[in-house]
């Protein structure tokens, strides 16, 4: 199963019609959509099953028993996707779209581009490539899961640069 979110912020009409045309062109996994609360014109997908919300129970299950994750650039769907091994499609919202109040989203996408599991859409042109590109490295598993904590690397710099000294505090 696909698993598409859009976060907290609303819906993102561009990555919901980006994914519906997707299912509606081919034989795809199932998807599951959580697409935002919807206001008088926003897109209602005619392909997949949606919802506007999910209570945080049944997002975490519904994240758990994806396969993939399609989102909006949040740190919080690629922290978790990443986190749980998955491969995560990332579309930006953008500020002159008027889909965000700035475009941090943009910024994330270029950081997370190298990143293994993490497929990047610039725009929703690029949705249905990431998707199937995706789908491809699911077949054949080589995810890599990061850690619940920063690296000792970062976190050593961190510290350096808060306590002016170089010193190994133990984890908890």
């Amino acid at each position: 199963m696909i698993f598409l979110t859009v976060g907290t912020q609303g819906p993102f009409d561009r990555l919901s019609r980006a994914v519906d045309a997707w299912c509606a062109a081919g034989t795809g996994p199932e998807i599951f959509g959580q697409i935002g609360a919807l206001s008088h014109g926003n897109y209602k997908p005619r392909h997949f099953e949606w919802v506007e919300r999910l209570s945080p129970h049944d997002f975490d299950e519904r994240f758990a028993q994806a396969e993939l994750i399609v989102s909006h650039a949040g740190m919080g769907s690629i922290i978790s996707a990443l986190q749980a091994g998955k491969q995560i499609v990332i579309m930006p919202r953008r500020t002159h779209l008027r889909e965000h109040r700035n475009d941090h989203q943009v910024a994330t996408v270029q950081k997370m581009a190298d990143r293994s599991g993490v497929h990047v859409a610039q725009d929703e042109s690029q949705i249905a490539a990431c998707i199937e590109q995706a789908l491809e490295r699911i077949a054949t598993p080589s995810n890599q899961r990061i850690g619940e904590f920063a690296d000792e690397t970062l976190i050593d710099a961190l510290r350096t640069f808060i306590l002016g000294k170089q010193e190994r505090a133990p984890r908890t």
